[in-house]
């Protein structure tokens, strides 16, 4: 949801790795081969005991050398976990350690649950993807009646995203105020659009592509519009419940984090504020959720492999715009496609203050890899110690040269939006 250094960073460590080259032939998945004879069930447990501890090595440099104050990982196959791990610390003032199946906050992640229900009632043809928005909310949308649907969900809009004005505080500059008084602010869906609209559009709609946190506070008008119910319980009713997401919510204004979780800081130079607490009302539809690593994943697992949408609409949400791929960027409706070395994934990452997420599920839902990271000192390694765990989760250890992250070959960076 936020546009900070901590989810550009993992962003572009996403979009570096899709340019890296397997060094060592043939990527191993981390469960190993299924096919093994016998006899080599020894071996291979010491295969999958060495990717176990690659993957716990690669999860705490993201502490130890990355600046986070703590990580969270998980790597499900076939619909198991075959590796979870956590690292670094849930509170700094008291040392407690950071769980594995602790709660976070997801940021932009959001936006794919958002955009599963959009497509949903769409498959009811309750809603048009070509079907300009001033259809569904006359006059609430500058330029309305020229920005589709599916502009809106692909961000090829050109509607200001409202989290680049400076009244929200989120530069650095703006910090302070906003850990004293900005983050307890209360936002109505409608405050935020007129922030956007005192800015002019980025460009016509249809005409280029730019991430803008704007189009998805529009889409949760939209469902809200067309069903006569809020978004997030849209979202419970037909995501969260259905598929048995018992530590996921998407918060209104509640400023807590639920249960058991790390918390959230925010660094401005020898100044560390906890941010763990704030409305999440200025992320709404855009960033609002909470949720898990197993959550996440089972979700993602329900989303590909359809269980959520029908064919049709699953295919328009995996499908690129023109636009996004001229940026060099496959964004479709929500989910966003890249191609590592040992296949595609489809997923979306988030931010907001405190909070880094990353979900990502190869093309048949079988593979699902989620972490979340607590950002604190933004370090020349922070991208690096990213771009090795999501590697080392996604594709293996063999995906990296050396046997530790730290030896791993440098992979040249990259900016994803």
């Amino acid at each position: 949801m936020v546009n900070g250094r901590a989810r550009t960073g993992l962003r572009a460590a996403v979009v570096a790795l899709a340019a890296a080259t397997v060094v060592g032939g043939v990527v191993a998945p981390v469960a190993g081969a299924a096919d093994a004879p016998p006899s080599a069930g020894a071996r291979q447990e010491a295969a999958r005991a060495a990717d176990r501890a690659a993957l716990d090595r690669a999860l705490g440099d993201v502490v130890d050398v990355g600046g986070a104050s703590a990580a969270l990982g998980r790597v499900v196959q076939e619909g198991r976990t075959v590796w979870q791990g956590a690292a670094g610390k849930a509170d700094l003032d008291t040392g407690a350690a950071a769980r594995a199946d602790g709660r976070f906050r997801i940021g932009s992640t959001t936006k794919t649950f958002v955009a599963t229900v959009v497509l949903q009632l769409v498959g009811e043809r309750k809603v048009e993807l070509d079907a300009p928005i001033e259809r569904y909310l006359p006059g609430a949308v500058p330029n309305g009646a020229n920005i589709t649907v599916r502009q809106i969900l692909n961000h090829t809009s050109g509607l200001y995203s409202y989290t680049g004005d400076p009244r929200l505080g989120l530069s650095e500059e703006g910090l302070p105020q906003w850990v004293a008084s900005g983050r307890w602010t209360t936002y109505r869906a409608q405050d935020l659009l007129a922030i956007a609209d005192d800015h002019q559009s980025e460009f016509a709609p249809g005409t280029d592509w730019s991430y803008s946190n704007t189009n998805y506070i529009v889409a949760g008008l939209l469902i809200e519009k067309v069903t006569g119910r809020s978004w997030g319980t849209e979202v419970e009713h037909r995501i969260i419940r259905p598929l048995g997401l018992r530590d996921t919510s998407m918060p209104d204004t509640s400023t807590a984090v639920p249960g058991p979780h790390a918390k959230g800081y925010a660094r401005l130079g020898d100044t560390r504020f906890d941010v763990t607490r704030l409305n999440p009302s200025m992320a709404g539809s855009a960033g609002a959720g909470v949720s898990t690593t197993a959550d996440l994943a089972r979700f993602n697992t329900a989303l590909l492999g359809g269980r959520l949408l029908r064919p049709a609409e699953l295919a328009e949400m995996k499908t690129p715009s023109p636009q996004a791929v001229r940026r060099g960027v496959e964004y479709g409706l929500g989910l966003w496609r890249t191609t590592l070395p040992c296949g595609e994934f489809w997923g979306h990452d988030g931010g907001i203050p405190g909070y880094s997420t990353m979900l990502m599920g190869d093309v048949t839902g079988r593979r699902q890899i989620t972490y979340s990271v607590n950002p604190l000192d933004s370090v020349a390694e922070t991208g690096r110690t990213i771009e090795v765990l999501t590697a080392t989760m996604a594709c293996g250890p063999s995906t990296l040269s050396a046997s530790s992250a730290l030896g791993a070959p440098s992979i040249p960076g990259a900016r994803l939006g």
